[in-house]
């Protein structure tokens, strides 16, 4: 074995640009899934294997490039969903959490309420009298749920 004095190699913990391009392009696709599949049984383990990633690093990496993670992401896709079925008005509060892929009703009225700022039952009556007469395209614009920290503090009366 031969070493070669006064070289030294260059090691980053940066990937390289066309890695990064690969992992991005990874991560878009996963993004696309959880759009496509929100109401379907996801948790990370299941996406970074359809990427071919650890869910560690599926999880650093989406929550670099999209400012959340994974499982955050797909929750405010199911809560944005559910908000437009209680908009709707036909279905109860249980079946719009199942409808959306939760599976625990307390899981999914606590995670609405900490992205929208008040409970499902109460959302469903303040939206039919709040879009009463806009149309859908605005009214989901105007009602897209916010991360906790910009959800308004429920008034103490």
């Amino acid at each position: 074995m031969s070493v070669r004095c006064g070289t030294i190699a260059h090691v980053s913990s940066r990937p390289a640009p066309a890695q990064r391009l690969r992992d991005l392009a990874r991560l878009r696709r996963v993004k696309d899934r959880i759009d496509r599949e929100y109401a379907q049984p996801l948790d990370v383990e299941a996406l970074a294997r359809g990427v071919h990633m650890s869910a560690g690093h599926l999880s650093r990496e989406f929550k670099l490039a999209y400012g959340e993670s994974p499982y955050s992401y797909l929750m405010t896709r199911r809560i944005e969903r559910a908000m437009a079925l209680l908009r709707r008005g036909d279905l109860s509060v249980t079946e719009v959490c199942f409808e959306v892929g939760c599976s625990s009703l307390g899981t999914f009225s606590t995670r609405f309420t900490e992205l929208v700022g008040m409970p499902p039952s109460a959302y469903r009556r303040e939206a039919t009298r709040a879009t009463a007469g806009i149309p859908s395209c605005v009214s989901k614009q105007v009602t897209r749920p916010v991360r906790n920290r910009e959800a308004p503090a429920p008034s103490r009366n």
